[in-house]
């Protein structure tokens, strides 16, 4: 087995999507009822596809967007997790997760589906209030993984707290 391949088993990307730049990669895969990675939310600033199956898409620093991770064997669900990240800037510290180069800050990590739905309910309640998920404050995604792993419910992100995250955004603190 070849470098390549072996790195690719192990979740690493193709070459093609190697570099030196400032972008962070995520790979996708898509076989319907086996293998469902997708994004749910996050503004990509390119798309590469590589089969049928699977593309890479790239996001710019402090970008933020939300992962979601499905397989199943004969038997049903065997790993349910969404992970909402910040794409970090060159140099900055991070953390790493499979699938996603070089790495983030993971501002929310969840799994089990019944709690992954949760978060996508949670989620849609905040487009509803006409609020773009990549623009919520990252303190939100935090407190809402917080809350779940204490098994209590998320305090609602409303329109208010959006603007006061937007002002305090805005004067650098």
């Amino acid at each position: 087995m070849t470098g390549n391949a072996a790195s690719r088993l192990r979740g690493g990307l193709l070459p093609s999507v190697r570099s030196t730049d400032n972008m962070t990669y995520v790979e996708l895969t898509w076989i319907e009822k086996k293998i469902e990675f997708w994004i749910r939310f996050g503004r990509e600033a390119h798309v590469e596809i590589l089969d049928r199956r699977r593309r890479v898409v790239s996001f710019r620093p402090n970008s933020i967007f939300a992962f979601v991770r499905w397989a199943a064997n004969d038997f049903g669900t065997v790993m349910s997790r969404i992970d909402i990240v910040r794409a970090v800037e060159p140099g900055e510290a991070y953390q790493t997760l499979p699938f996603v180069r070089p790495g983030g800050e993971i501002l929310l990590k969840i799994e089990g589906w019944p709690k992954v739905e949760a978060v996508l309910h949670h989620i849609d309640a905040v487009e509803r209030a006409g609020i773009d998920a990549c623009d919520v404050a990252p303190d939100h995604w935090r407190h809402v993984a917080h809350r779940m792993r204490a098994g209590e419910t998320p305090r609602a992100y409303t329109v208010e707290r959006h603007q006061a995250w937007l002002k305090r955004r805005g004067t650098g603190r």
